[in-house]
């Protein structure tokens, strides 16, 4: 019988392999089909053993049956269900509308699948080796599942538009001749995207992708010696959440998608390579909670203008690289001293964000090293941000010393003169933000100089009347530049007195103006 011949009447054609035979009758059945032997080393789809003509089918016959297939039996509903069988040839379904539930756990695929087009309701591939998945544009109804599945030459879902869940967790993908493990770029899934435990070697593509709820990454291994970014994902909207946090491992009763409990044991998400998630939409937050990245020198952890209301910086420290939060927006920030990088490796030029939630022990000294690290050279923006959080959140001494900081970080970058200026402000008032050094400067100055002048010969100016002498009312006279107290032009001291007295004279201006200066600052910065 010739192929297409008693389709209608679901008649098995004459030319079917016994395999192939019982996969037609299974599929008009809607029953599963499991070639299996029962030995698990023989049946790995993954390793060595060869599968015979017992356990093959012809890539054209399974075609045949998704895009044209024999009727279900009476009260039957179609479908390919396939366990341990191996697949000859190339799968060609590019373009064509499959109707029947497809889903293969533990088969081996002789060449690659192209889907390119294609549409399905729901596409299941489980624990599954394929040398290649080519499914550029693909559209699914419901899931598209290939967990635990190894592709040996990359996947590609370009465009592909996915009605529900795309589940990736603990898949094996090596890259194509385009270093690219997986190629996702534009890509939309109607709700999670989960790819944990999966081990990507090579590019993973994610550009302008789309997922309508969450995104994770939990316990992922990515690593893409071959070219610059391990995870390319720029332009990428996430409605909830991304996570790049670890996952439960050996825990059969740990649903896929929880945080593991204390105590649980875990992999982390580890990413040897760079990281791109620029100009980044994600909805609830940015989870980094654990991660590892092993970067060179010339790769990057870029969040270049990402918005989030919080990112959970609470990875581990990148030991080399660069951090860049450049333009990225934020609401919460959480984060923990020990995951930022040091000087040089930290980049925050127009960085915002509203709340700090630092973890574990983060006192002030350490946020202003973070401060400095991310600004080589002085910049008042990061000051002047995180003084106005920890204004908002009722902290106004710490305020007030990141605003000190600030201008410190600003004397070590201007000329002689107005540097040894700075250093006189600072001395005295603090540019204004210890304004009760002012007073203590005042004291001291009075008490040194009434003691002092107590001692000073002071022949009177005029003879003919003069107040009586008082040493403390002097000192104070000349140290107050504006009010006149009757006592300094009354009174001729010669000699080195005349110094001292020239002294105490300039010293007091320098006070006072210091602490204009203060007041000033003070009263533009309210």
């Amino acid at each position: 019988m010739t192929e297409g011949a008693g389709i209608r009447t679901g008649d098995l054609p004459d030319d079917l392999t016994a395999a192939e035979a019982g996969m037609w009758q299974a599929f008009r059945n809607g029953s599963a089909y499991d070639l299996r032997s029962g030995d698990t080393a023989v049946d790995d789809p993954h390793g060595g053993h060869p599968w015979g003509p017992e356990r093959s089918v012809r890539a054209r016959i399974v075609a045949w049956l998704l895009l044209d297939g024999p009727p279900a039996l009476a009260g039957r509903v179609s479908s390919l269900k396939l366990t341990g069988v191996q697949i000859l040839d190339t799968l060609d379904l590019a373009g064509g509308t499959i109707m029947p539930y497809v889903e293969l756990k533990g088969c081996r695929f002789e060449k690659e699948i192209l889907l390119p087009e294609a549409r399905f309701t729901t596409l299941r591939l489980v624990d599954c080796s394929v040398p290649r998945l080519e499914a550029a544009r693909v559209h699914t109804e419901g899931d598209l599942h290939l967990p635990r599945c190894r592709f040996q030459n990359g996947v590609r879902l370009t465009d592909a538009h996915i009605g529900t869940d795309l589940l990736l967790n603990q898949a094996v993908v090596y890259r194509d001749r385009r270093g690219h493990s997986i190629t996702a770029d534009g890509m939309t899934v109607g709700q999670d995207l989960q790819a944990e435990m999966l081990e990507s070697h090579g590019e993973l593509s994610l550009r302008s992708a789309k997922v309508g709820v969450s995104l994770s990454l939990r316990g992922a291994q990515l690593t893409n010696p071959y070219t610059r970014l391990a995870l390319n994902a720029p332009q990428l909207t996430v409605e909830r959440t991304l996570y790049l946090t670890p996952a439960g491992v050996g825990n059969p009763r740990l649903t896929s998608g929880t945080t593991p409990a204390r105590g649980t044991r875990v992999q982390r998400f580890e990413c040897r390579g760079g990281v791109r998630l620029d100009d980044g939409r994600f909805g609830d937050a940015v989870d980094l909670e654990r991660a590892r990245f092993v970067l060179d020198d010339d790769q990057e952890l870029s969040l270049r203008r990402v918005q989030a209301p919080e990112l959970r910086f609470l990875g581990e420290r990148p030991e080399r690289g660069k951090v860049i939060l450049s333009g990225a927006r934020i609401v919460t920030l959480i984060d923990r001293w020990t995951s930022w990088p040091g000087p040089g490796d930290l980049h925050m030029g127009g960085f915002t964000y509203e709340n700090l939630v630092p973890q574990d022990a983060f006192p002030l000294a350490r946020r202003l090293e973070w401060v400095a690290a991310a600004t080589a050279e002085y910049a008042p923006e990061p000051y002047e941000r995180l003084a106005a959080v920890l204004r908002n959140s009722g902290e106004d001494e710490d305020a007030r010393e990141v605003l000190l900081a600030k201008q410190r970080r600003r004397r070590e970058t201007l000329p002689l003169a107005a540097k040894l200026w700075g250093y006189a402000q600072d001395w005295t008032v603090a540019y204004g933000y210890r304004p009760g050094r002012a007073a203590v400067w005042m004291a001291v100055l009075w008490a040194a100089a009434s003691v002092a002048f107590a001692h000073a010969s002071h022949p009177p100016v005029s003879k003919e009347g003069h107040p009586e002498w008082n040493p403390s009312l002097f000192a104070l006279d000349m140290l107050l530049p504006v009010i006149d107290l009757g006592q300094q032009g009354q009174w001729a001291l010669s000699g080195g007195w005349q110094w001292v007295q020239a002294a105490v004279i300039l010293l007091g201006w320098i006070l006072a103006t210091t602490v204009a200066a203060g007041a000033t600052r003070l009263l533009r910065r309210s």
